[in-house]
Formats: C-alpha cells, sequence, structure tokens
C-alpha cells in the first residue's frame, strides 16, 4: 500500500481571491513504513505573498524569485503522488489549492481526487477526539510526538510530522522490533529470529476457581444482551 503525506504552504488562505502554492512537501508511507522518497519543491507563486502568511511560514517574496512555477513542476509533482492514497491534515485546503493550480493551468483538467484518493486526518482525529483540540500541534501532544523543530510551518517538515501523528494515530507501525528480537531477511524485509530459552522453564498462572465463574458469568451477559451472539461461547462450544 503507497500512501503520501502531504502538505502545502501558500501566499494566503483563499485560492478563490487568487491566492497561490509556494511550497510543496511529501513523504511516502510504504506499508505503512516512512521510506526515503520525498517530493519538495518551492514555487514562486508570480504574486505578492500575504504577510500574515509570512508569519505562519518564514518564506519570502525575495526567497521565491528564481523558483519555477506550477507550471514546471505540475508533470513531476502528479507523477509522484498518482495513484497512492493522499493523507492531508484539513484536506479541503490543500486539494483546495491544488485543484485551483490545475484549473488555472488548464479549465479542463482532471482533479487530483482523479489522480489519488484523500484521506483527510483532521477528520479522523475529531472523529477520534470529539470536543478537544485536534491542530497539528495538539496532535503531536497528545501522541507524545517531537515537533520542537516547528518553529515556523513547512511543509516537508510539517509532512514528515503529520507520517508520525497518522502511523500514532492508526497505531503504530505495521512492522515493530522489539530489542532486536527480529532480523533481516531477504529485500531488507525483517524475519523473526528465534528466542532461546536455555532450558528456562516458563510460569504457567491459572484462573482460580472464582476467576472461571466470574468469567462464565461475563461471557452469560454478552450472550443475553447480543441475543445469543457470544463468539466466545460460539467458540467454546
Amino acid at each position: 500500500m503507497r500512501q503520501i503525506v502531504l502538505d502545502t504552504e501558500t501566499t494566503g488562505l483563499e485560492p478563490a481571491q487568487g491566492h497561490r502554492i509556494i511550497e510543496i512537501g511529501c513523504v511516502e508511507l510504504i506499508n505503512r513504513h516512512l521510506t526515503d522518497n520525498r517530493y519538495h519543491q518551492y514555487i514562486n507563486p508570480e504574486r505578492e505573498i500575504d504577510e500574515g502568511a509570512i508569519e505562519v511560514h518564514g518564506i519570502t517574496n525575495a526567497f521565491l524569485a528564481d523558483k519555477p512555477v506550477f507550471a514546471d513542476i505540475v508533470d513531476d509533482f502528479l507523477e509522484f503522488i498518482r495513484g497512492a492514497e493522499l493523507i492531508i491534515h484539513n484536506a479541503p485546503f490543500d486539494v483546495g489549492f491544488i485543484n485551483h493550480e490545475l484549473k488555472r493551468l488548464d479549465p479542463r483538467a482532471s482533479s487530483l481526487e482523479d489522480f489519488c484518493t484523500v484521506l483527510d486526518t483532521l477528520v479522523m482525529a475529531r472523529n477520534m477526539h470529539p470536543g478537544q483540540k485536534n491542530s497539528l500541534d495538539a496532535l503531536c501532544k497528545r501522541y507524545e510526538i517531537d515537533n520542537s523543530a516547528r518553529d515556523l510551518h513547512g511543509a516537508l517538515l510539517d509532512a514528515e510530522i503529520l507520517s508520525e501523528v497518522y502511523l500514532a494515530m492508526t497505531g503504530g507501525q505495521a512492522r515493530l522490533s522489539l530489542d532486536g528480537l527480529s532480523e533481516a531477511g531477504e529485500a531488507g524485509v525483517e524475519v523473526p529470529r528465534e528466542v532461546k530459552r536455555d532450558g528456562v522453564p516458563l510460569k504457567v498462572i491459572y484462573a482460580s476457581e472464582e476467576e472461571l465463574v466470574l468469567h462464565a458469568e461475563r461471557l452469560a451477559a454478552i450472550d443475553r444482551s447480543s441475543g445469543g451472539q457470544c463468539v466466545w461461547l460460539k467458540e467454546e462450544g
């Protein structure tokens, strides 16, 4: 499964007011593992950046003066993301700006959603943590992810941070190596490594009679409330 975590920086807040993209940052996840494959590009927006936006990301008009325009980078960008699931925090903002740029080049151009599927981590976070702050900074604090380098917003840095947040929100990385108890096999795939016990007996703790009775009562209660659909009783039967 190929996923691309994406973020943008812009000249302002509304593409309908002529605001443009000035930075795109993407990182790649393959089967929930962060790879070294990145896409990062600064873009000359061919217009002035709002002062309020500069305060957020620190990118100036002078810095972007010699950067390529969107038309020069669009093919490479679309090729990088094509066919992937895009992971974006507050997706309507970034998707809206990218679609605006595509339509500026060609009113008949396909929308971003025609190239990729989109997963909005802000919607996910609001469903998981209703009534709480769900900004990227708030999620970093909640999931204990280091964002100390984020003095200013930056598309690539924010995409990297969001990739960690997304993995934490969805249960961590799919492959874990616990204290070196796995080793690399062919093609870099980790395979289990046998743990030698050296004859040390394993202690087995059995449930007491009281615990068995309580367990049976709990299963019976679940079976009653589910109309006889308690799967554990079915397995035991």
